[in-house]
């Protein structure tokens, strides 16, 4: 029996790890809600978020020549901003293995507090294979991108990854 071929979503022939500001969207698996909550239209954490938002300010810690810019964490997702700038002529990490990092830290700190302080269960995996991004490769589009971040909160409902799981 063949697997379906998954959808490549990234451009082919790109170098993810060269200089550049991208617009990243990772998603809970199966859009459980375990992030927080909307109230108001703001999100208010649980401890769950407050933990993955610990693990994105953290990406610039571990990276060198990466930067956490612009960021929102909802409650089955989290949308931010990252800016690789590689002054040396280094080589800088690729986008994915700084995803990959940040969810290997996050999945282990999460199932660690579902054993030691009840956190919400998942099954088999916190977040979705893979990750959608997005090459910033101008001011306009930033700017719009950083106003589509503020404003997620307040179009919870519309969007398309609401889930009230």
């Amino acid at each position: 029996m063949n697997k379906p071929q998954r959808k490549i979503i990234r451009l082919q022939k790109y170098d993810y790890s060269q200089n550049g500001f991208y617009f990243i969207t990772v998603c809970i698996n199966n859009k459980l809600c375990l992030l927080g909550d909307i109230y108001e239209n703001k999100t208010i954490l649980n401890d769950a978020g407050k933990m993955i938002e610990y693990w994105y300010k953290e990406i610039e810690k571990h990276f060198s020549y990466v930067y956490c810019l612009d960021y929102v964490i909802m409650p089955n997702h989290i949308h931010f901003i990252l800016n690789i700038e590689n002054s040396e002529n280094d080589k800088s990490p690729s986008l994915f293995s700084i995803i990959q990092w940040f969810k290997t830290m996050t999945t282990n700190h999460y199932i660690r507090n579902v054993k030691e302080n009840n956190w919400a269960y998942f099954n088999k995996r916190l977040w979705q294979r893979s990750y959608y991004e997005h090459i910033i490769r101008n001011e306009k589009s930033y700017i719009e991108i950083c106003e589509y971040i503020q404003n997620n909160p307040l179009n919870w409902q519309l969007d398309k990854l609401f889930s009230t799981k």
